[in-house]
Formats: structure tokens, sequence, C-alpha cells
């Protein structure tokens, strides 16, 4: 190939990929973009609400991209700058500097600023009731559940028999006597009053002269209507909205690279181009390898099969129920520790049956079988409400999703009890997963990166206190992270 044609050819090829390269750049790759995010920012940051730093969604509509680009690579040097916008963020936040990440390529920094600008890509599906629900039942369901619901259920005995349809066996002027007071009707001599009393061992039920006419009539109403099954019914789906892929375009940068190296090992007689194509292959290679040991041991995203179904958007999220009601030793122990069946049972000897909204792939049958797991792995009776006697118990097999090497030292009470951090600050937004995955890295550098970023509280604490006034003069600042105070020390976890 003469000299003209090839550097004509060089010229092309640089036109080609600068092109390629700045269309790439500019659109960002989202899914890659999610997983920079979750290392490097979920700890700091979530897309919707403030968390230690302000929300990320739709950032990039709120700012230009060469000014996140200078934010995110070195906020510092931003700052020292004289750019308004890096000094109000900083005082905003009480002078808390954010993390530097000098090692984010422009291409790294837009395929995060793609995800916080991204849609979801799955389909939404709108739940809706499949009929409309008296309001009188509404008003009765929420009395029954404040008075009636420990002792009964609609469906089947619990202390006290099944209340489904009871208006059907009485009429509603008994059943407003019994209701307000059982222990006077009885005394009146009414022989079902006195039949029922019998047949539940002489258990007094409780009195309720509170509730007016209007509310007891609001709790039958509910008996006889029951619970109002949510099914769901897609009333139209919400499809992302499809980007325009520019993948092709790297790859046809990759295979014109190729070629070109080829050509200059097969046709070419220039050595200084065969050792300098020789270096570039030597290196790309040592940096996919490299970068390939690294990903080694980094299980984010790992995502079991759990021998139940547990799902801790029901329980944490629906239901509200307290992290720490299940993981008792967070508080006071190293680990978070998994809850017993006898834990589970102190809901689920009540809650026999699932009455949340279903979907087409987990209907009542599904979430009912899965506590009938819980049953059989205690022994507990369902219908006549008792542990079966002599029942030998099978224990439940739970993957372990959070794993840590054996020469790493956690200690969760340190970090819950002292720190006083929430759970999603290190397992994610836990409350809206209906299958448990490992939300962050976990690894070295993330643990030190919020070591070097999180304050000590010092309220209420002389010890504490002592040291921040003498490492406040040493390091001239107000303000004493875990890592001044030795959080980024070796032997703190490696001993």
């Amino acid at each position: 190939m003469p000299s003209s044609t090839f550097k004509k050819f060089l010229t092309s090829l640089s036109f080609i990929f600068l092109i390629s390269f700045s269309l790439t750049a500019q659109q960002g790759d989202p899914v890659n973009g999610k997983k920079l995010f979750n290392t490097n920012c979920a700890a700091c940051h979530k897309m919707d609400k403030k968390l230690i730093g302000p929300p990320l969604g739709g950032i990039a509509d709120r700012r230009s991209n060469e000014w996140l680009q200078a934010w995110i690579k070195d906020n510092n040097a931003l700052r020292a700058s004289g750019d308004q916008d890096a000094i109000d963020i900083f005082e905003e936040y009480n002078g808390m500097p954010m993390i530097a990440y000098p090692q984010f390529s422009e291409q790294d920094i837009n395929d995060v600023l793609a995800y916080t600008n991204g849609e979801p890509a799955e389909a939404k599906a709108d739940v809706a009731a499949t009929q409309e629900v008296d309001p009188m039942v509404a008003v009765g369901k929420k009395l029954f559940q404040t008075n009636c619901a420990s002792c009964h259920k609609l469906d089947k005995k619990l202390i006290g028999p099944a209340l489904g349809g009871m208006a059907d066996r009485r009429s509603d002027e008994w059943l407003k006597a019994w209701i307000k007071d059982n222990n006077a009707l009885r005394a009146s001599g009414d022989k079902d009053a006195i039949d029922i009393f019998a047949e539940y061992n002489g258990m007094p039920m409780t009195t309720f002269p509170q509730l007016s006419d209007e509310d007891l009539e609001a709790i039958i109403a509910y008996t006889t209507a029951g619970d109002i099954k949510q099914v769901a019914a897609v009333e139209g789906e919400v499809m992302a909205t499809p980007r325009s892929s520019t993948a092709w375009m790297s790859y046809i940068v990759i295979f014109v690279l190729l070629g070109l190296i080829v050509w200059i090992f097969v046709a070419s007689n220039n050595g200084f181009l065969k050792i300098a194509a020789t270096i570039f292959v030597l290196l790309l290679t040592g940096y996919i390898l490299f970068d390939t040991l690294m990903d080694i041991g980094i299980d984010q995203d790992y995502q079991p099969i759990q021998p139940i179904a547990f799902s801790h958007k029901i329980h944490a999220g629906d239901n509200k129920i307290d992290c720490q009601y299940c993981h008792t030793s967070a508080k006071h122990s190293k680990t978070s520790g998994i809850p017993s069946v006898n834990v589970c049972m102190n809901c689920h000897k009540s809650i026999a049956g699932y009455n949340g909204p279903n979907t087409s792939e987990k209907d009542k049958a599904f979430y009912d079988a899965e506590i009938q797991k819980i049953y059989d792995a205690i022994g507990w009776d369902p219908e006549n409400l008792q542990y079966i006697a002599n029942y030998e118990q099978k224990p439940i097999k739970w993957v372990k999703v959070h794993n840590l090497p054996d020469f790493v030292y956690y200690n969760h009470a340190q970090h819950v009890t002292v720190a006083g951090l929430d759970c999603q600050k290190c397992h994610g937004p836990v409350e809206e997963m209906d299958e448990v995955y490992q939300f962050s890295s976990l690894t070295m550098g993330w643990c030190l990166d919020c070591h070097k970023t999180t304050d000590v509280d010092l309220k209420g604490n002389d010890y504490y206190a002592t040291i921040h006034q003498q490492l406040a003069k040493t390091y001239g600042v107000d303000k004493v992270t875990i890592a001044q105070l030795g959080g980024t020390e070796c032997g703190k976890c490696h001993y």
C-alpha cells in the first residue's frame, strides 16, 4: 500500500473511531451505568430521595454534561476553581466532600448518567380491584381488625369461631347484644349464648359496650361481604421508551482495529507499526486479564433460590415489620442472625392464608403453599391450631446471600447499635425486594469509601468527644470521619 494511501486510510479510520466513540459516549449504556452506580454511588445516593447526598434521578436534566464530568471526577478541584454551583452544594451538605472518581472515563460517567435518566425496562401493570368496596364494609373491616382479629377469622376457627356469614346464622339484634355484652346475654338465659359459652370451655368473650349500633352494623356487613380479592388486572402496560442503540458502532470500531492489527502483522513491512501493534495487544490483554481477575469474588446481584419464597416486600414493605424483629441479633452480635421458625410462628399461628394482591405468577394458592412449608417444618396443625405431638421438626435450609471472605471481620452491632446505620445502607431497599439479592459490592474499597465519608456521631459520648477535639486540632477540621479514627487501618478488619 503506497504511503499516501496508507495515511488516508489511517485518517479515515481515526475519523470513524472518533465519531463512533463520541456518539456512543453521548448515548451512554444504562446497563453498565447501573453496575457503576450500585458499586460507587448507591452508598450515598438514591434516585428518588435524599440519602447522604442529593437524589440523582434526572440529574443530567439539571446540570450540563461538562459540569457533571468535572464534578464526578474531582469535585474538590471544581470547587477550588470557584464554580459557584459546586461551592453551594458543598455548603448545603455541611462541608462534606464527595469522593472523587478520577479513574472514571468520560464514557463511564455517561453510562451512570444514562442510568440515572433511564426508565425501567420492565413493564408495569396496574393492580385493580375486581369490584368496588362498600364504604360500610371498609369501615367494618377496620373495626374488625382492631377489635376482633386477635381471636377470630372469617373463614376458620381461631380462638373463637369463624365469623364469615354470621348474619346468616343469627339475627342482627342478637349479634349486637352478644358483642356489646355477652355476659349479660348469657345471664338473661339465652340458650344460644349459653351453648356457645359451653362449647368454648367457659371462655368469656371480651365485651364491647363502647361500640355503637353503626359500628356493629359495619362489622356485620364486613363479615357478610368478606375480603374483596385483589387481582392483578392489566389495564395497560407502560413500556420503557426504546433507546436507539449505538452498540453496533463499537463493534465496527473493534472490527476495523482488529483488521488493522492483522494487516500490520501480515502485510505491512513497517517495523515501527509492528512494534507499536505488539505493545498495544500486550497492554490490552493485560488490562482485560487484570479487570477479569479483579471481578473474582464479587457477587453483587447474587440472588439464590430459597427453600421458601419469603418476600421482604410483603413483610418489611407492605406490613412494615422492623428488620430487627426477625434479625434480633444484629443489635448485639457480630452476625444479624437467621430467625428461627418460632419467630415466624409468632404471626403465622394466626395467618394461615395470604390476602394481599395477586399476580399472574404468584396467586393466593402459591403464597398459602409457602406458609404451609413453615407449618411442615415446625409441625403445626392449622385446622386444630396446635402443635403436633412428637413431631420431628425439619430445619429450613436458607441459602446465605451476603458472604464475606473468612479473613474479613465484620460486626453488625458496631454498625447498627454504635453507628446507628439503617440496614438499607449496606443491603439496599430490602423493603422493595420480593427476593433478596446482594445489593452492594461489599468490596474492601466500598467499605473504605464509606469510612472516609461517614462522620462520627459525637453526641452523648465523652470518649469520642475527647478524641474529636484532639483530631480536629490535628487535621484542622470541624468533623471527624471514621477513617480519621482509625477506620482504614488494616487491623480493624483483618486480624
